[in-house]
Formats: structure tokens, sequence, C-alpha cells
């Protein structure tokens, strides 16, 4: 996984970069139990890639549903490799995965 997708393993830590960041924020969240495993190791590779490509214009946050029960509440998730796109603190944009890099390309274009 790319260095840049930060990992808090709070909800305190989410809600810090949330409000620090200055670009909007990818936030995806992953399962940490077996039938989630898979499918949230294929969104790091593409939030991995799409933060590495996207250094300058985007914050990717990775989080875990377990440890960060309130800010996946918070943004309506009700499962593993779920993102939501931030602006502003406001979700502008949700969607499941595993995705594609080339939609969440797509959904960031149409926002950033």
């Amino acid at each position: 996984m790319a260095n840049r997708v930060h990992r808090p393993r709070e909800d305190a830590e989410v809600d810090f970069i949330l409000r620090m960041s200055e670009v909007p924020v990818l936030a995806y969240f992953i399962g940490t139990w077996p039938k989630a495993i898979e499918p949230s190791r294929v969104m790091d590779l593409v939030v991995g890639a799409v933060a590495d490509e996207y250094a300058r214009r985007l914050t990717a946050v990775r989080v875990d549903i377990t440890r960060c029960p309130a800010a996946t509440e918070r943004y309506g998730i009700t499962g593993a490799s779920s993102y939501v796109l931030l602006k502003d603190g406001q979700a502008v944009a949700q969607g499941t995965g595993p995705t594609s890099g080339g939609e969440v390309r797509g959904l960031l274009e149409d926002h950033l």
C-alpha cells in the first residue's frame, strides 16, 4: 500500500485528518473479518495507486470499520470496501467496492 494513505487507529484520528486536510479526502472503509479481508486488500491497492497519482490534490484515509465506528456511522457506511469523497467536510460522492482505479479516478475528476 502507498505511503500516502493515512491509517488512523481511532475515530479521533479520523476527525483530525479530516479537519486538517486542505484538499478533498477519499476515505475508504475496510473490514478485518474473514469475508472482508480480500475486498479490503483490493481497495488498498486501488486507493494506494490513486493516492500516489493525485498526491497533491487528494488526501486518502483507510478507515477500519471496527476501530472507527463513529466515522463509519457518520458517513452511512454499511459494509466494508465502501468509500466516500469529502470536500470541505461534506460527502460529495460515495460508492462501494472493490472497484477499479478507473471508477475511482472518474469519481475524483468529477469533484476535484
